[in-house]
């Protein structure tokens, strides 16, 4: 019997047969692990290039409809390209001398945090060697103890040198994110500058592509329903972007007025990192609140008062978040929450800070693209699974 089951696993030619089971699983962890290795290890060619597309996806509607009114694509692409870039730069340039000031601030500021800690833990040790002496104070009142013989005599404190090599560590470690942050810039604007111009070429060019596959590649089995599903997944997740992006913008402004009105400074660059975090949802939030708290102790001091800013985005995010946006999406761009943060945690690691900002809306446009074309059922349910 075990005969028959060894040769009916092997192929005619004495090697092993790949239909099997088990080689049919170990094929497709191969690929699962090559698809890994390959997103991390091309991530400087997949992030601009996601970044281009989601960004084309989302101005494509607009060109199509200024040429049904007979605008040339290349006109339009422009001109919308510039309409988008176009406030970020403006915002960029009056936010270049705060963001400056703050840069060179982080370092300073983990120094202040660290003479902090110092003079908070003298405090402690010194409150300690009060209450040691009062209790050596008592027991030689009280007279003669037959184990104070054998009771070893307490040192006298020496200054802990520790402390000092916390501190040059802190400074150190805030110098060299300053430095790593600033050595990234050039690469960061290249990759900006190569993502323009392809979106730039993926509006003009991009539809005349598609054409050409959908209709001469033998690929394509259904072509009518290719055509409208790729539609249906570019307009949904076209108005998911532009609603994400108006509901963050709006959060951000809402914050840099309030902020502003109660008198901190630099209220504009605030609540444009609020916006802009807000693009990740529960973690940008609690960055966010950390940030804000940060920046109140930094003008305030360490007083009550210092919790303002971050008190009034965290009433500002409970609103947006509980109510705004749960009920302009509606139901059906819900996502489970701890799909979101295991999907956060992976891009994460797998492409830094820019594949945690891209992370949603790749798995918005995942989860479109699997319930317009119907597979995947189960995963389908896992991905909108209601807490």
């Amino acid at each position: 019997m075990s005969d028959n089951i060894t040769s009916s696993q092997q192929a005619p030619d004495g090697g092993t047969n790949l239909t099997t089971p088990t080689a049919v699983k170990s094929l497709h962890w191969l690929l699962i692990l090559a698809v890994f290795y390959t997103l991390y290890f091309a991530q400087s060619l997949l992030i601009p290039l996601v970044f281009t597309v989601l960004t084309a996806l989302l101005l494509s509607p607009l060109v199509t409809l200024f040429k049904k009114v007979h605008i040339p694509r290349p006109i339009s692409a422009v001109v919308l390209l510039v309409m988008l870039v176009a406030p970020f730069s403006f915002l960029g340039a009056q936010l270049a001398e705060p963001a400056q000031k703050w840069a060179q601030l982080v370092p300073k500021l983990s120094v202040q945090l660290s003479e902090q800690i110092d003079s908070m833990s003298e405090a402690f040790s010194k409150h300690e060697t009060l209450a040691k002496k009062q209790v050596d104070e008592n027991n030689e009142k009280s007279g003669f103890s037959f184990f104070g013989w054998f009771e070893e005599e307490t040192p006298e404190p020496t200054p802990n040198l520790e402390q000092n090599v916390v501190k040059e560590h802190i400074k150190q470690g805030s110098i060299e994110m300053l430095l790593s942050v600033l050595g990234a810039t050039p690469t960061f604007i290249g990759q900006l500058l190569a993502s323009l111009i392809l979106i730039l070429f993926l509006l003009i060019f991009g539809p005349s592509l598609f054409t050409v596959f959908i209709e001469d590649f033998p690929i394509v089995k259904n072509k009518k329903r290719t055509v409208f599903l790729v539609t249906k997944i570019q307009q949904t997740l076209s108005k998911y972007i532009v609603t994400i992006s108006i509901i963050n913008s709006a959060l951000g402004l809402s914050t840099a007025a309030i902020l502003h009105f109660l008198g901190v400074q630099d209220a504009l660059l605030w609540g444009s990192l609020v916006a802009l975090l807000n693009f990740v949802p529960y973690v940008g939030s609690l960055i966010s609140l950390i940030i804000l708290c940060l920046a109140g102790t930094v003008q305030f001091g360490f007083e009550l008062i210092a919790l303002m800013p971050s008190a009034v985005f965290l009433i500002l995010n409970i609103v947006e978040s509980q109510f705004i946006t749960p009920a302009i999406l509606g139901r059906n761009m819900q996502v489970n929450p701890l799909v979101i943060i295991l999907w956060l945690l992976m891009l994460g690691w797998l492409w830094g800070i820019l594949g945690v900002l891209l992370a949603v809306p790749i798995l918005v446009c995942i989860k479109l693209t699997i319930a317009q074309i119907g597979v995947l059922p189960h995963w389908l349910k896992l991905i909108e699974a209601k807490g």
